[in-house]
This record gives structure tokens, sequence and C-alpha cells, in this order.
């Protein structure tokens, strides 16, 4: 299931600014309509998943009829020839495609006794699955290719996305049984479905401080996800989808060595450090280049594990113990609408008009689009480190010290 919910998302996802400007002649703002799409589905989400997944139908029953009619908008995508004809296609896509992220979720919890240490085992699926198809556009089927490009081949992506999403709808009534939890859902309000109800941590200074720095930080993720393949095929670097996948090996791997990282140096460090990554990515993109400056493209999308891992994951574990039991659900609902939806929509407007502003009858002019949410990054992160302190944390390490102290003078004495 989770390999080929990811499959799904992966086979399309990562071209769609490829081929919408290849073969669709779309701009820059026509491209940010078509990726803030992912952020309407992420605000609206919410409303079907509290509304009605979680009081009156089974998870795996939604989830299968969602990914069969996602089938059916992913073939009308395949079949349109201009952009006004592939965007209510697009828009509907991705407002059923993004609350089966939550279902995927809620099957799998269901049917785990620890998921705290279960989960990942599972969860890498889908970063299995996301690079497979990436991995089958650039070396097997070699749709990302120029010749292929210009020919409209790229467009096969929609096919195999409908195709694996058709058999992903009809897997999914084979699921273990997930039922709605009965006194749970029907409780909650609507404020606590969209996370409303943790807005009260926002008196908090420091989460205030990274509540606003985690929405401003996604206008530069923003231009990764709607930019990078494009970038990548415009300059001529071999099998980009391909090559992308990278990205996804990195984030596994930052992934696990990220705990090691967030006891060694702490949350504001960790914090920073994602953030900064994002700064020198984007550096690397500006001056990379095809041929002598191949590896600072390959250093620039080897950093996403850095880039997403330790902020957002990092950000995900702060929230929790910012939370406590009360606004758990609501706080990670929260941020999520904040990110996912708000920070994003944003992030893609801007990245479609820059650009629009830097595009050229021969192409664009990657350095300065680069540059942009490099600068915007670097401006993120001078601003978290003056204002966020991470009082508690500091706290906490200083306990930790003075203990270590004491435990070397014990065994000293002891000698």
């Amino acid at each position: 299931m989770m390999f080929l919910e990811f499959f799904v998302w992966g086979s399309w996802f990562v071209t769609l600014g490829t081929f919408l400007g290849n073969n669709l002649s779309a701009t820059g703002t026509q491209l940010a309509a078509a990726f803030s799409t992912q952020s309407f589905g992420a605000i609206i989400a919410p409303f079907i998943i509290g509304l009605i997944a979680d009081r009156y139908f089974n998870a795996e029953k939604i989830l299968g009829v969602l990914h069969l009619a996602g089938a059916g908008l992913m073939f009308m995508m395949f079949r349109s020839d201009s952009f006004t004809g592939f965007y209510p296609y697009v828009f509907l896509y991705m407002l059923i495609y993004m609350p089966t992220l939550a279902l995927v979720n809620s099957v799998s919890f269901n049917q785990m006794k620890d998921p705290a240490k279960e989960f990942s085992t599972i969860r890498v699926w889908g970063t299995i699955g996301w690079i497979s198809a990436g991995l089958l556009i650039s070396y097997f089927f070699l749709w990302d290719s120029p010749a292929a490009i210009g020919a409209g081949m790229l467009r096969n992506t929609f096919l195999m996305s409908s195709i694996s999403s058709l058999v992903l709808g009809v897997f999914c009534f084979g699921l273990p049984n997930t039922p709605p939890k009965a006194g749970v859902a029907g409780t909650r309000t609507l404020s606590e479905i969209l996370g409303l109800d943790a807005l009260t941590l926002l008196k908090n200074r420091d989460f205030a401080i990274f509540f606003i720095s985690s929405v401003l930080i996604c206008i530069p993720l923003a231009f990764y996800y709607q930019n990078a393949n494009p970038f990548l095929s415009e300059v001529g670097l071999p099998n980009p989808t391909g090559m992308m996948t990278i990205g996804q090996v990195s984030e596994v791997l930052f992934l696990l060595a990220m705990p090691f990282f967030f006891r060694k140096f702490g949350l504001k460090t960790t914090l920073i450090v994602g953030m900064l990554a994002w700064v020198v990515r984007y550096v690397f993109f500006a001056y990379g280049d095809a041929g002598s400056g191949t590896y600072l493209l390959i250093i620039g999308i080897a950093l996403h594990g850095i880039c997403y891992d330790f902020f957002f994951v990092s950000g995900q574990i702060y929230t929790d113990s910012k939370a406590g039991e009360r606004y758990k659900s609501s706080a990670q609902g929260l941020i999520t609408l904040a990110t996912y939806g708000i920070g994003m929509l944003i992030g893609f407007w801007i990245a479609g008009i820059v650009s629009d502003a830097y595009k050229y009858a021969d192409g664009h002019d990657w350095k300065y689009i680069w540059l942009i949410p490099s600068g915007i990054a670097l401006g993120v992160t001078v601003l978290f480190i003056l204002f966020f302190k991470d009082r508690d944390f500091e706290k906490v390490t200083a306990d930790r010290k003075a203990e270590k102290n004491i435990e070397i003078k014990n065994k000293l004495s002891t000698r």
C-alpha cells in the first residue's frame, strides 16, 4: 500500500513542471497555479478526513474510492492538450489525493501494536516507491530525455500514474478493516479537526517564532518542487528525474542520522542546519551546470535529506513536545495546514512570478531564479537565530551538563 501510494505521486509530480512548460507551453504563473493545487489539497484534506472518514466510513474503503477516482482524473490529464484543459483535472485530483496521505497512515497505525517502532519500516516503502517511479522514467522508459520531451513522451507519466492508481484503488478494498473510531471523531469540533484549537500554543514566544519560520521556509521549498526538474532538464543534466531520486535516498539516510545529531547538538542547531542547507543548495544550483559544475547540482540534490529532515521532521518532534497530550493531533494538523497549505501556496506563486520575470526567448536566467529563494532562506535563518531562544532546551542541556560533571567528579574521587 505505502509503496503504491507514493509511486502514484512520484510518477508525475516530479516532472510536472517540465511537461507543462515544454509540452503545454505553460508560463511560470500557470506552473504556480498547477503546483498550488497541492496546497489547496492540503487545506481541504482535514475536512475530508475529519468530517467524513473519521465519522462514517472505513478508511480503506474511502482510500479505494479516492484512488479509483484519481485514476480516471489522471487519465484525463494524460489526454489534455492545453493548460486550460489540464488544470481542472489536476485541481480535482489533488483535492482527492492529499487526504489519502493521512488515510494510509490511519490504515497502518490501526494494524500496529507499537507505531513508534513499527511505522518507519512501513513508511520507508513509500520513499522506495517514489524513487522507483523516478528511476523508471529516466532509466527504463527514457521519457525525460531531450528527444523524448520534444516528442511529447513525458505525457506518458500520467498514464503510468493512472494505471498504478487503478491498481492501488482495487488493492485498497483488500486491506485490513479500519472502521471509524466511534465516540471519538463525533465529539470533535471543526476547530479541532483543522487544528485551530492549537493556536493557543502561539502564546509561547519560541513556538510562535518557530511557527512563523516554518511558514516562511516553505517559500524556498516551493521553488524546489516547482522548478528543480525543469531547471535540470533545461541545463542539460542527463536523466534529471532519475538523478533527483538522490534526494530521496539522502532523505532516508539523514532521517536515520538525525536522532544522533539531535541528541548531540540539540533542537535549535538542528533546525538552523536544516535552514542553512536550503541556502547552500540554491547557491549550488545558481552556479552549477551540466558540464564542469555538475558536481554542484548533484550536491544540491543530495542536500534534500538535510533540508527536509533536519527542519521539518525536527519541527514535528518539537511541535509534539510543546503540544502536550491535549493538543498533540491538533498541533500537527495546524503545522501541516500552515506549511503545506498556506506557506507553500505563497511559495508557489512567488516562484511563478520569479520564473516569469527571468524567462527569456531561449530559456531562463536560472542563476537569479535560485539566488532569490537562497536569499529568502538566509533571511528566515537569521531571524530564527536572533529570536528563537529555545529556553526549555537550554535548561535541559544545562541540567544534563551538570549531571555529567557530577558523574565525572564522582568517578575521579573513586579513583
